[in-house]
C-alpha cells in the first residue's frame, strides 16, 4: 500500500472510530451480517459516499450532500455547487480528509471544506458542461491534484487545486464514457470506461491500456491500490483483480456491482438489489442486507456505509 493510501486511511479510521460512539437512529433491526438501515433525509438516489476528517458524507440526485452526525444523517447542501440542482455522481477526499470534492451533471464540480462548511464552486472547467461521472483527488487541502472522469470520454485534470485556468484534458482511449477513477499516489492511478477497458497513468496526464481482454461485462467501479494491486467491479457479478501479471475474475452472482473498496486483503463490493459482498479469508461472500434498493457506493469506514437508490443508507 502506498504511503498516501496508508496515511489517509489511518486518519479516516481514527475519525470514524471517534464518531462511531454516537449512535445513528436505525429504522430496521440489524441483520445477522450486521448491516442496518438508517434514516435518510432524502428520497433522491445517493451515488457516492466518502469518509472525511469530520465523518462520513454522501452525495446524490438533485445536488444533495449529506453529513453523518451524532443526531443522524443531515443535509448540508441541496442543489449542488451551483445551486441549480445538478445531480452529483462522484466524490473523493483530500489526503488530510479536510476537503470533500464532488462532481456531477452539467459540469458540476464542488470543493467543500468539512471543517468550516465553506464551498468553492469549481464547475464548468474550460467551459465544459458535460456530465462528470467520478472524481479522484490527491494531496492536501488547498494543494490537491484533481482528476475528473467525463461522460464524453475525456479526463479533466488540474495540478493546482482546480483553480481557474489550471485545467487540462485528455482522451485516454476510444472516447467512451469514463465510469470511475481512483489514484493510489499523487499522479498514479487507474480508470475504467464504457468500452470494457482499464487504463493507467504514471504522470496524471498520459494513459495506457492495462486490460481487460475478453471481459464481456461492463465496468463500473475501480479501486487503485498500487501498480500491481487494482480491483474492478462490474456486470455479471464480476470482480476483477490485477496482481501485476494477470487479471483474475471472481463471479459473485448476477448483480451489477457498482463500487468496490479493498484494503489489506479485506473488501466490500455493492450492487443491484441491495447486494453486498465482503472479502476475507474465504474470498467474496454474500452478506444479508435490510434493503432491496440498488446500491451505488460503499466506504470501508467505521461503521462501513453503503448508499443507493431512493436515498437508501445502510451501515455496519
Amino acid at each position: 500500500m502506498s504511503e498516501r493510501t496508508a496515511t489517509r486511511r489511518t486518519v479516516l479510521k481514527a475519525t470514524g472510530a471517534a464518531l462511531a460512539g454516537a449512535a445513528v437512529p436505525a429504522t430496521a433491526a440489524a441483520e445477522e451480517s450486521g448491516w442496518t438501515s438508517v434514516e435518510s433525509p432524502t428520497g433522491n438516489t445517493l451515488f457516492d459516499v466518502e469518509e472525511t476528517s469530520a465523518g462520513a458524507y454522501a452525495v446524490g440526485g438533485g445536488g444533495v450532500v449529506l453529513e453523518r452526525t451524532a443526531e443522524g444523517w443531515q443535509k448540508v447542501l441541496d442543489g449542488g455547487p451551483t445551486g441549480n440542482g445538478n445531480s452529483l455522481y462522484g466524490a473523493d477526499v483530500t489526503d488530510d480528509g479536510e476537503r470533500l470534492w464532488f462532481v456531477g451533471s452539467s459540469g458540476a464540480i464542488g470543493e467543500y471544506d468539512v471543517t468550516t462548511g465553506d464551498l468553492n464552486d469549481r464547475s464548468a472547467p474550460m467551459d465544459v458542461t458535460n456530465n462528470f461521472n467520478d472524481v479522484s483527488v490527491t494531496g492536501r487541502a488547498g494543494e490537491a491534484n484533481v482528476y475528473v472522469a467525463g461522460d464524453s470520454g475525456k479526463m479533466y485534470y488540474s495540478f493546482e487545486n482546480g483553480e481557474e485556468g489550471s485545467w487540462e484534458d485528455v482522451t485516454p482511449a476510444s472516447g467512451s464514457n469514463i465510469n470511475a477513477v481512483d489514484f493510489y499516489d499523487d499522479r498514479r492511478g487507474h480508470i475504467v470506461d464504457g468500452n470494457q477497458t482499464v487504463l493507467y497513468t504514471e504522470d496524471g496526464a498520459t494513459w495506457d491500456k492495462l486490460g481487460i481482454a475478453d471481459a464481456n461485462y461492463n465496468f463500473y467501479g475501480v479501486d487503485s491500490d498500487g501498480a500491481d494491486d487494482v480491483w474492478v467491479s462490474g456486470g455479471g457479478g464480476s470482480v476483477y483483480r490485477w496482481n501485476g501479471s494477470e487479471w483474475v475474475r471472481r463471479d459473485t452472482g448476477d448483480a451489477s456491482l457498482r463500487d468496490i473498496e479493498v484494503a489489506g486483503g479485506d473488501g466490500l463490493t455493492v450492487g443491484g438489489g441491495g447486494k453486498v459482498y465482503a472479502r476475507g479469508e474465504d474470498g467474496w461472500v454474500a452478506e444479508t442486507t435490510p434493503t432491496g434498493e440498488n446500491l451505488k457506493a460503499v466506504v470501508r469506514s467505521d461503521p462501513a456505509i453503503a448508499v443507493g437508490a431512493a436515498g437508501a443508507i445502510i451501515e455496519k
